[in-house]
């Protein structure tokens, strides 16, 4: 279960020009708006991330119109992602540790937009256990990641706003993925009719082996297709080999694209040395989409060149240990 809800420090307190009654807050890397003389620099505090679902309880009472969905909002101008509360909504006895999971003591989920009927689909079972889930963690949790690979060479692609799609051949069967489920073939789902449009399972059956592709589902249709493009189509991020339970390298994965006739991700920078700074790393993010220049790119998602994996990222942060993350842009909400 991702960590959504933990115990952490306010590191740095600065003022809002022209807002007498509001603070910018600085937690792990994110940045976000609190009340004056709420918190001082140095304070413990809860803070919850973007994409969390408080439960119905009073001590939440106040983000009831917002359904109480954390999402990142802009107040005077100030772009905030988050939210902090004092340690006393927390369950008598609950042990206050730096960097504590409270998630589950508080009630909170992670929120997760409603699924249109067209891809939705009959579910044949839960995602595969032999593939990696495509989730990427945010950067602004990932200090010590960018501290221990600083100057790591790395490519940096878009990151796309759509749905996550995963196809996949094992054993002679073929199957097709959502998110968090595996589908039943039926012509009027999407992930499906697209696989059929692209030839997708005989372009992995070419590959002579047991091999997932992961990629993003854009188009009508999905996530108010701020891409506007027609029809739907599925851009690419990953080749898995489930024999070895490993992906194929970036420069192999562009070659079989072209090979295969599928459209990669775009690719921003295939040459880029790991920064340490994740204010650097959101900045980076804050562009527009190769897709559709008109409007703001989700974000960036940033991997090495040369496939590593960290602990701590598999223990800590209950992901699949591989260093590939993603900046969101702050201009996209």
């Amino acid at each position: 279960m991702r960590r959504l809800a933990s115990i952490q420090r306010i590191m740095a307190l600065e003022p809002i020009e022209g807002a007498d009654n509001i603070l910018k807050a600085k937690v792990l890397g994110w940045e976000l708006v609190i009340k004056k003389s709420e918190f001082a620099v140095g304070d413990f505090c809860i803070y919850c991330e973007i994409d969390s679902l408080l439960p119905d309880k009073p001590e939440f009472e106040f983000l009831k119109a917002k359904s109480f969905r954390i999402k990142t909002i802009r107040l005077r101008g100030q772009v905030s992602q988050g939210i902090c509360f004092p340690l006393s909504i927390l369950p008598e006895g609950f042990e206050i540790e730096e960097g504590a999971d409270c998630t589950e003591a508080l009630g909170i989920i992670k929120y997760e937009p409603p699924i249109p009927a067209s891809l939705a689909g009959i579910m044949k079972g839960g995602f595969p256990s032999f593939i990696p889930k495509t989730d990427e963690i945010r950067v602004q949790i990932l200090q010590n990641v960018l501290t221990k690979y600083k100057g790591e060479s790395c490519f940096i692609t878009e990151k796309l706003d759509g749905s996550s799609a995963t196809y996949y051949l094992k054993d002679g069967q073929f199957g097709v993925c959502s998110r968090n489920l595996e589908i039943e073939e039926n012509i009027e789902n999407t992930f499906w009719k697209v696989a059929k449009a692209l030839n997708i399972e005989e372009k992995i059956r070419s590959l002579g082996g047991n091999y997932a592709l992961q990629g993003e589902l854009v188009g009508e249709g999905i996530q108010y297709n701020r891409l506007k493009i027609k029809g739907q189509t599925v851009f690419f991020f990953n080749l898995f080999n489930i024999d070895t339970f490993e992906y194929v390298s970036y420069a192999d994965f562009m070659k079989l694209m072209k090979q295969l006739d599928l459209q990669p991700v775009p690719v921003l920078n295939d040459n880029y040395h790991l920064s340490d700074s994740i204010t650097e790393l959101v900045e980076m993010a804050k562009i527009k989409s190769k897709v559709q220049a008109e409007v703001w790119a989700e974000g960036i998602v940033i991997r090495l060149l040369n496939e590593k994996f960290d602990k701590w990222l598999l223990k800590d942060l209950g992901g699949h240990g591989r260093i590939s993350f993603k900046a969101i842009n702050p201009e996209f909400y």
